[in-house]
């Protein structure tokens, strides 16, 4: 008959143990699967560790936004819009605090260039608008007359003909004598002809002109424009010259600036180059503009005087800036005072005229003809 094994039996059995074949305890295992000899419940599974467990040993993680959330001083468990706002606050701070030079100086700078474009708008209108300077003209006309306040001597008139046909040394050499130069007039043939009625109605129809240099000159930083002219305070007076020295017009003489008659005809000084508007106003379709990078502008003026006469004149003129327009001003010389020119013409009662002949180079007295001194 067959009996049940006993589970005391079971449980007695040898288990094998090491790789030596000894035997062992039983197995703590055992008793768990089979349940504990009280019959209690089974132990509750096995749970991982927490992580704050595991660190617990280095503080508790936690994430960056605590962290910088705890820098700013913001309570635990503030909301994350609070956090966000101040931490934008904080950058702003900070952005500004390392940039503030930077920052400082952009904001700073349109003001401080308003300030000093006005200052220096201010400095510039302040400066004297223009400058006039007047000396007569060097170089030699196409054909000229000289007038000395004395006669000429024998060697003088030699060396006037020492050279054949060396117009422009004698023109030289009469000048370092003290001689005057004066240019014919142009005939200015592309002239309207009211203006040469103009001409020929007036009784100042000298044939020889003053020829000098105007320069215009402006250290502003803003142009000024001159577009008007006026001559004024004219005195007049006899021309005491007492030799006269010319070489002969040969055929009609131009030339480029401005002609005016002292004192001036209607609507000088007109423009005397040989191209369109040729005896026009000059001021009617022209200007001179100085200043604004144009440090300076110059012409060249034949002033007409009546035979016999020396005068002396001034001139006003009118211009234009970016402070005022229309304002007219007299012109003035270096020293301040009203600016004088000297406008000569030929004597009607010179003592000596003395010509210049080309074949051969000979200079001739205009009272005699035949006397004449060559070279040799």
């Amino acid at each position: 008959m067959t009996t049940a094994e006993s589970p005391d039996e079971t449980r007695g059995d040898p288990q094998p143990g090491g790789v030596d074949g000894t035997l062992g305890e039983p197995a703590p295992q055992q008793a768990g699967q089979d349940g504990n000899s009280a019959g209690g419940p089974p132990p509750a599974a096995a749970q991982p560790p927490r992580q704050s467990d595991a660190d617990g040993g280095n503080g508790a993680r936690e994430s960056f936004p605590s962290i910088v959330a705890e820098t700013l001083g913001l309570a635990p468990g503030s909301s994350r819009r609070r956090r966000a706002v101040t931490l934008l606050v904080m950058l702003s701070i900070a952005f500004m605090a390392v940039f503030r030079d930077t920052l400082t100086g952009y904001f700073m700078i349109k003001p401080s260039v308003t300030r000093e474009n006005d200052a220096n708008e201010e400095y510039d209108a302040n400066k004297v608008p223009f400058t006039v300077s007047v000396r007569p003209e060097e170089d030699e006309p196409e054909t000229w007359a000289v007038v000395l306040d004395r006669a000429l001597t024998a060697e003088e008139k030699q060396k006037l003909v020492a050279v054949e046909n060396d117009r422009a040394g004698a023109f030289s050499y009469l000048k370092k004598l003290g001689g005057r130069p004066l240019a014919t007039t142009a005939t200015l043939e592309k002239a309207p002809e009211r203006y040469k009625d103009q001409l020929l109605a007036s009784p100042n129809l000298g044939g020889y002109a003053d020829v000098f240099q105007m320069n215009v000159m402006s250290t502003r930083s803003i142009s000024v424009v001159i577009n008007g002219w006026q001559v004024t305070d004219v005195t007049c007076r006899k021309n005491t010259g007492h030799t006269i020295v010319v070489l002969p017009e040969q055929g009609g003489a131009s030339y480029e600036g401005l002609q005016l008659h002292i004192p001036p005809l209607p609507g000088e000084p007109v423009l005397s180059d040989e191209v369109d508007g040729q005896g026009e106003s000059y001021f009617s379709t022209r200007y001179i503009e100085v200043g604004g990078g144009q440090p300076s502008a110059g012409l060249k003026v034949h002033a007409i005087v009546p035979p016999g006469k020396s005068c002396q004149w001034g001139i006003k003129v009118r211009y234009d800036d970016a402070y005022q327009k229309g304002r007219w001003v007299q012109l003035k010389d270096g020293s301040g005072k009203p600016l004088r020119i000297r406008t000569d013409s030929i004597p009607t009662d010179a003592q000596e005229t003395w010509g210049f002949i080309v074949q051969p180079w000979r200079l001739c007295d205009s009272s005699k003809p035949r006397k004449c001194v060559t070279h040799g």
